[in-house]
């Protein structure tokens, strides 16, 4: 039997461990302009160290003479203890961070800020205008829960693409959800029961088209919904007292409304059985199989067209993203140049009075101890900050001295630029200058731009000129806006369009870039009368 022993072993490896002052580096470094500000907003809660000049006091240097004077007397009168960290010059070591502060001037002219007033309100949801709604209908307690179950169960678009036995099952497991006022739990089929109706009334409710199950579906509530108001509007006949002049004021009223609701009659039946043969975007066999005049299928086709395949978006819309641009680039003397932008950041520096409590002899130790780690941490995070400053600064001179024909001539002189070769110039890893240039933007004669645009892959052509894929893109575009619409340009035709101006592309390469940008092929994009 094999016996326990201790033994020693020796193990070499290789191991990369990232320090707290590296990871906060590394955050910093990503963040933009706003989120830099909300995190020295944190870390001046928390760290007491750090203090923001104030513009409006005059700088504590006007006074400095005399604070050296006064420290000076003090330190003759009472010998500090030893300690190496009361030892360090902080004159010196402190040179940018202590006062009178560490400023930068500010490049940008003062703007005008946004109204307080915008900042005062909520958007309305999807979910916000269906609840409003269902709270001024009287329902009864079951079918008002079973009806904001349903509510809670749409996504974005407003549709509801779990199915009936999926909601049963998770409304009758939510906890609350399915007994009723009087404690009252229904059976199985009675919840099945009870999900459908409130289905059925959320599918009633504005904006028409929410509740669907699929795009069938949802055109269908929209044109049974319009059809309904329509009848409702026009159901009845004209009043023969309303005519014009020569009398033919009602007939022309008759007409149109009589072709309003054809309209809508045969785009109910497209709809419902021809849905296919309506992204095909063929008049003549949608006609043909709908049993109806090619202008009736006309008519239908653009009256579809008004209908919002996503009927939720118009509540459920992306709010707009404030942003700050981190750099300027401006042409002063000829020559381009980079500005950073500083307006409104924060002028951050060590406190003085925390820096004499490190030197006071009567300072308890515990707290001494505390304010150390406080300016240690305060003085990472103003080199965490220099340092993403300067590596922004140098990556953006960078790209100016790439870019200058597109600063001057536009998106057409736009030059490939790859993170790798900025990171070599640079000195710096790519994952470095990724970071830089990740949610950064920067004010150029071509409009506010994120840092990301200007770097691009190539695509080579016979003579060594390169091409950015997105400009590439762009030409691609512009040649199938410009084509014949009953005749577009193939993927072979537009690749060898491209090939007579140097580029070198194949049709798959065509095709990739086609769907990329959701262009339809070229039997869809053919208009057939």
């Amino acid at each position: 039997m094999a016996l326990l022993e201790p033994k020693l072993n020796l193990k070499v490896a290789q191991r990369q461990i990232l320090t707290p002052g590296l990871m906060q580096m590394v955050s910093v470094l990503a963040l933009n302009k706003l989120e830099l500000k909300e995190m020295i907003d944190a870390e001046m809660v928390e760290n007491p160290i750090l203090e923001e000049i104030d513009e409006s006091v005059p700088m504590l240097d006007q006074m400095a003479g005399r604070e050296e004077r006064l420290e000076r007397s003090a330190e003759e009168a009472v010998a500090p203890p030893k300690d190496v960290f009361s030892e360090i010059d902080f004159g010196s070591y402190f040179q940018e961070y202590l006062d009178p502060g560490y400023r930068t001037q500010p490049e940008f002219e003062e703007s005008e800020k946004p109204s307080f007033e915008n900042f005062l309100s909520q958007p309305t949801t999807l979910a916000d205008h269906l609840a409003w709604q269902l709270g001024a209908l009287s329902l009864d307690a079951q079918l008002e829960a079973a009806a904001e179950f349903v509510v809670g169960n749409l996504n974005e678009d407003g549709y509801l693409t779990a199915s009936e036995e999926e909601l049963d099952a998770a409304y009758r497991a939510a906890p609350g959800e399915a007994a009723s006022g009087n404690g009252h739990t229904p059976g199985e089929g009675a919840t099945l029961d009870l999900l459908r109706r409130a289905i059925d009334l959320v599918r009633h409710l504005d904006p028409a088209g929410v509740g669907a199950c699929d795009l069938r579906q949802c055109l269908a509530l929209q044109i049974a919904a319009q059809l309904q108001e329509f009848h409702q509007m026009y159901g009845g006949p004209l009043d023969e007292t309303v005519v014009d002049a020569h009398g033919s004021f009602r007939d022309e009223a008759e007409a149109r409304i009589e072709e309003r609701r054809r309209a809508m009659e045969v785009a109910a039946l497209i709809v419902e059985r021809h849905l296919p043969l309506l992204q095909k975007r063929d008049l003549k066999d949608l006609a043909r199989a709908a049993q109806v005049k090619p202008e009736e299928a006309h008519a239908a086709v653009e009256y579809i067209r008004t209908l919002d395949p996503r009927p939720g978006r118009m509540y459920n819309r992306e709010q707009a993203r404030l942003i700050e641009p981190d750099g300027l680039f401006v042409k002063r003397c000829g020559e381009w140049v980079v500005s950073m932008n500083e307006e409104d950041m924060h002028s951050l520096r060590l406190s003085r009075r925390y820096r004499n409590m490190l030197i006071a002899q009567d300072t308890e130790k515990e707290v001494k101890e505390y304010v150390k780690e406080r300016f240690r941490s305060a003085m990472q995070l103003m080199r965490n900050i220099a340092q993403r400053k300067s590596t922004i600064l140098r990556t953006c001179e960078v790209i100016v001295r790439r870019q200058q024909e597109f600063l001057d001539k536009g998106l057409e002189a736009l030059r490939p630029m790859m993170i790798k070769e900025v990171a070599e110039e640079i000195g710096v890893h790519p994952s470095t200058v990724s970071r830089a240039v990740a949610n950064k933007y920067a004010h150029t004669p071509q409009g506010v731009l994120e840092l990301r645009f200007f770097f691009s892959e190539s695509a080579n052509g016979p003579e060594g000129a390169d091409t950015p894929l997105l400009v590439l893109k762009r030409k691609v575009r512009k040649l199938i806006e410009e084509e014949n619409p009953k005749k577009p340009f193939t993927d072979d035709q537009l690749a060898a369009l491209l090939q007579a101006q140097g580029i070198q592309i194949t049709r798959r390469t065509v095709a990739k870039y086609r769907e990329d940008m959701n262009i339809p092929s070229t039997h869809q994009r053919r208009k057939r009368e």
